[in-house]
């Protein structure tokens, strides 16, 4: 049993090996064929692409990877998205903070410049 596992997972391997293979390829035959049409060579570019889909597709790592697409997008849907007045709320609720948090680091840092310079220092 654990030999079968290992053989489907050798040959999962070698098909997502053969389709990197497949798309350097059709980018090497898409500037092979510099001198012909731009269609000519956008079909060897996408044919190629395409081919290389196809076998990542069927392996059973590309199985498993459009499961989980298929799975994430069924998750992303049950999303709840806020309201438009919620986040026009919390908007100016965060814009509210970074006024205060500003103001705040400004009067501490003239408070800290002032205690250094003026009392410490005493150059003023």
């Amino acid at each position: 049993m654990a030999q079968i596992s290992v053989d489907q997972e050798n040959k999962t391997s070698w098909m997502i090996i053969l389709a990197g293979l497949i798309v350097i390829l059709s980018l090497v035959a898409y500037y092979v064929l510099a001198s012909q049409t731009i269609w000519v060579r956008l079909a060897a570019l996408l044919g190629g692409f395409a081919v290389a889909f196809i076998v990542a597709a069927v392996s059973s790592d590309g199985k498993r990877f459009f499961a989980y697409t298929k799975e994430s997008v069924a998750e992303a849907k049950k999303v709840v998205w806020p309201s438009r007045k919620e986040t026009t709320q919390m908007t100016f609720i965060v814009f509210a903070f970074v006024v205060i948090m500003s103001l705040f680091l400004w009067a501490t840092d003239k408070l800290i410049e002032w205690l250094v310079f003026s009392i410490f220092l005493g150059w003023k």
